[in-house]
């Protein structure tokens, strides 16, 4: 588990990694273990949006 106080974030007001809680939550994602994944958070939301969506279509396919 990573500590929150001490972990990294990417801040979306800032466009950057941060380490500790320094922006407001609405502007955060994360925690990560480390500034390289906190570097890479906007590419690990959309991979992951990819693969929700694929599992959605799946889904929906099923339906028909």
């Amino acid at each position: 588990m990573v500590d929150a106080e001490h972990a990294w974030y990417f801040c979306l007001k800032h466009h950057a990694a941060e380490q500790g809680k320094t922006c407001r939550g609405a502007d955060r994602m994360g925690p990560y273990p480390d500034k390289a994944t906190a570097e890479r958070a906007l590419e690990i939301a959309r991979q992951r949006t990819e693969q929700a969506d694929e599992k959605d279509r799946a889904w929906a396919d099923d339906e028909d």
